[in-house]
């Protein structure tokens, strides 16, 4: 009976004691699970919305990989991002990629490497601003603001489709297209100076509700117009921005068209120059126009630098 005894109270003890030793060990041992479940994290990529574009860029392009490795992998991962119309987004830092998350930081805090990434997107995926949250764990949440409400898209794509009715036929060459909504947008669309000049206005003329409903545009409003324009006719496009890295420059920017397999320049805020005499006029001087006739058309007594582009970030252009 003694013998019975002590073998059951020292199979209790055993128990016991490793019980403890496990307890004391669990925080170790969560960390090793949450450890082993990090380095393969899973992504959840939503389904784009209507205005994705499926074009791909030198400087970004579309990806379904979103474990970056490289700096440009993080390019082409806050392109597709926005690109998809996505609102909120995680992606993580793999451990591998030591720089990551000072490269994530870099982009994140660079409004002109933003700015150019949201060129190359549809108008409508374009956004406001974006928000991006670092987790030292290597997990990075990113929240966009986008710049068109739903009600605007819904005005302007009426608008789009009455103005696309009316003027165009299909007997037209793409560059009778072009030049047709061109000349339209133009003819009923003044240059809104006063945001210009005191940077606000009463007409939302910085996106195409601007040109299209309120008859008035800044650069941004008549570039986004056009962009609309050249995408319903399915013609790669994408938007330039003046190369911010020089002294005494204001920004602009304006269309770049892929047509006939070369790419061409397109500026209608400049084809519809504010006068002194109050007059509107219509110019075709930076109508489709090669880098070659760009710089030309800009050459004078006054040297033109809103049209000097990064040919970094638009190597198509430098042709």
């Amino acid at each position: 009976m003694l013998l019975k005894f002590i073998k059951k109270n020292l199979v209790f003890l055993f128990c016991f004691f490793l019980i403890i030793g496990v307890l004391s060990r669990i925080d170790a041992i969560s960390d090793k699970i949450a450890l082993a479940l990090e380095k393969n994290p899973v992504v959840v990529a939503p389904n784009a919305n209507s205005y994705q574009k499926m074009d791909d860029f030198i400087f970004v392009k579309n990806t379904n990989d979103f474990v970056p490795l490289s700096y440009n992998d993080l390019l082409n991962i806050y392109y597709t991002i926005t690109n998809n119309g996505y609102k909120t987004f995680t992606f993580y830092c793999p451990s591998e990629y030591k720089e990551c998350l000072s490269d994530v930081e870099k982009i994140s805090n660079d409004p002109e490497t933003l700015t150019y990434i949201n060129n190359f997107v549809h108008p409508y995926n374009g956004f406001s601003n974006v928000r991006t949250v670092i987790s030292e764990s290597g997990e990075i949440n990113i929240t966009i603001n986008y710049l068109y409400t739903e009600e605007e898209i819904t005005k302007i794509n009426q608008k789009v489709d009455e103005i696309y009715a009316s003027i165009i036929t299909e007997e037209m060459t793409e560059y009778e297209k072009i030049k047709t909504i061109h000349d339209y947008i133009i003819e009923h669309t003044k240059y809104d100076v006063e945001r210009n000049t005191n940077e606000d206005s009463k007409y939302l003329s910085y996106k195409a509700y601007g040109p299209l409903i309120e008859g008035f545009a800044t650069c941004n409003g008549y570039t986004d117009a056009m962009a609309l324009f050249l995408t319903k006719m399915n013609i790669k496009n994408f938007k330039v921005a003046t190369e911010l890295m020089q002294e005494n420059v204001s920004g602009h920017v304006w269309n770049a068209v892929y047509l006939n397999n070369e790419w061409k320049h397109l500026d209608l805020t400049w084809d519809d120059p504010v006068s002194e005499d109050g007059k509107d006029y219509l110019q075709h001087k930076y109508f489709l126009i090669s880098s070659e006739e760009l710089k030309n058309a800009d050459a004078g007594d006054v040297v033109v630098k809103e049209h000097i582009f990064s040919g970094r970030i638009y190597p198509e252009l430098k042709k």
